[in-house]
């Protein structure tokens, strides 16, 4: 699924929202995807008629059982290194995700059909394997960088 790929004229563009869930102690929240095995972010597309917090918000509580307070922006990545993917060889998506960081206000954490596990990890003991569309936001998180445009 995360092969590199070349974008062209039948590429179709996603915008998604991705989540930097964070517990009280500071730790991220990442999932087991069920797709790949990998780790990544909690989120996925924003919906047709809904805001990108208003996707979050959804997207976390879908995959997560949590309710969160979306606190701000992380950045907005649509870089084509590793954000172009191919969900089959005629169906190839160039993801523009819009990276929120936010906190757990209610809920309980639940695993979802999109996921194997959830667990929460210090920002500099992340697992080796995360999706590669998720690295560079994780990255810039753990350097403090907010805000950025890639």
């Amino acid at each position: 699924m995360y092969a590199p790929r070349v974008a062209d004229a039948k590429t179709r563009v996603r915008i998604g929202a991705g989540i930097i869930v964070r517990d009280a102690a500071g730790r991220i929240l990442l999932e087991r995807r069920s797709d790949c095995g990998w780790w990544g972010l909690p989120g996925g597309r924003v919906e047709p008629g809904e805001s990108v917090e208003q996707a979050a918000r959804r997207e976390v509580r879908e995959e997560t059982g949590l309710d969160v307070r979306i606190e701000r922006l992380q950045g907005i990545y649509s870089g084509p290194e590793n954000r172009i993917v191919a969900y089959s060889e005629t169906d190839i998506i160039h993801l523009v995700d819009v990276v929120l960081i936010a906190t757990i206000i209610g809920g309980e954490l639940t695993i979802s059909d999109e996921s194997f596990d959830l667990q929460f990890f210090p920002p500099d003991a992340l697992p080796a394997e995360i999706v590669p569309p998720a690295v560079l936001a994780l990255e810039d998180y753990a350097r403090g960088c907010s805000g950025v445009l890639r």
